[in-house]
């Protein structure tokens, strides 16, 4: 599992600790990296692989179709968040998904980005499209903050 933006290990520490493989987690900031890499250490979680990169500028770095699956928490407001999802979607197997949880469009939701950035979850819906992913279910409600999307990666996708 490939994990885009690990934070503080908020997601990053559950679903390892979920998985029987190895969960590699990129960030940009060395800081968050060290932060979660001392959180898995305290919970002794020891399937993380912690990468400090840019992915908008080097991608995941691993092979094409080489994921289980893709993880992108709390980070589709950015910049690029069709590259991002390209990426996701490149890097997961064939029938994979890519798993997209976001804060809610609520201007009463007392976390996440400005509301002049933050994606509805039909926005995101179109860029996964446009990236070669197709939604595998509904919108999920994740209370009390938060909405998720299953997407798959076409088998045909030339991705």
């Amino acid at each position: 599992v490939v994990e885009m933006g690990c934070g503080y290990g908020t997601f990053t520490l559950p679903v390892a600790q979920r998985i029987s493989g190895v969960l590699t987690t990129f960030d940009i900031d060395p800081a968050m990296i060290e932060r979660t890499r001392q959180r898995a250490a305290q919970a002794g979680v020891s399937n993380v692989l912690f990468v400090v990169d840019d992915v908008f500028a080097n991608g995941f770095g691993d092979e094409a179709g080489s994921a289980d699956a893709c993880l992108l928490f709390n980070i589709l407001h950015c910049e690029q968040p069709v590259t991002l999802l390209a990426e996701a979607a490149r890097v997961v197997r064939p029938a994979s998904f890519v798993h997209v949880i976001h804060w809610r469009y609520d201007p009463a939701t007392p976390r996440g980005p400005s509301m002049g950035i933050r994606p509805r979850p039909e926005q995101i819906m179109e860029w996964a499209r446009m990236a070669g992913l197709s939604a595998s279910g509904p919108v999920l409600v994740l209370p009390p903050w938060h909405y998720g999307i299953r997407f798959q990666r076409s088998v045909a996708s030339g991705q």
